[in-house]
């Protein structure tokens, strides 16, 4: 159950944390897709098609995913990341937001079994602080979650990897006063900064 089902209904903090640490539990069931890890030699000679694939599972921008062809092979790590960086601010606020709505919202752990199945191993780990969260964190992220997509149009992008829900919900409340131009660079280097992980995950 994600916030949106929330939304319009009466549910208990009670409820809403059994759902979310359910759905974070469920990050070691069959739910949950696992993504092997792959050296850059086979990454570098995958089929085009299964190529694009992957690195869209790491931004899900196709304008980005399509610049980043004539990349391969890449030579080493370093190389490849500086490529995915440069080819990130190459791209345009709609690619921006094309990627962005391949994440799901902080804390929307049942939705990383659904629409989100092929990154849902990233992505629990990356908001793996939201299943112990308190329960007025959790309602206080719901909150902010909407009020965020109200204002900006997008769901609310951090990079998540070693943060508490605590922290998140800090930085949630902070950029919400920021303005809308100001709000979608913060964004776009959020992803950017989760893209790069990806890559590295991909490459473990």
């Amino acid at each position: 159950m994600g916030w949106d089902k929330f939304q319009n209904r009466t549910v208990s903090p009670v409820a809403i944390v059994n759902s979310l640490r359910r759905g974070a539990a469920a990050r070691n069931s069959q739910l949950l897709v696992t993504l092997q890890g792959m050296t850059l030699h086979e990454l570098n000679t995958l089929p085009k098609q299964q190529l694009k694939e992957e690195l869209f599972r790491c931004c899900g921008s196709s304008a980005w995913v399509n610049q980043m062809l004539p990349f391969f092979p890449a030579d080493d790590l370093v190389e490849l990341l500086e490529d995915a960086e440069e080819q990130w601010y190459k791209c345009d606020e709609d690619d921006w937001k094309e990627a962005f709505g391949h994440h799901p919202k902080i804390g929307d752990v049942e939705s990383l079994a659904k629409k989100f199945s092929t990154t849902a191993q990233w992505a629990s780990g990356e908001q793996s602080g939201v299943s112990t969260a308190s329960n007025e964190t959790i309602q206080a992220l719901a909150k902010g979650n909407i009020d965020y997509q109200k204002k900006f149009g997008y769901i609310f992008i951090v990079c998540a990897s070693g943060k508490s829900a605590e922290e998140m919900l800090e930085l949630l409340q902070a950029r919400l006063k920021n303005e809308p131009g100001e709000e979608i660079e913060i964004a776009a280097e959020e992803q950017n900064k989760i893209t790069k992980l990806r890559i590295e995950k991909l490459l473990e």
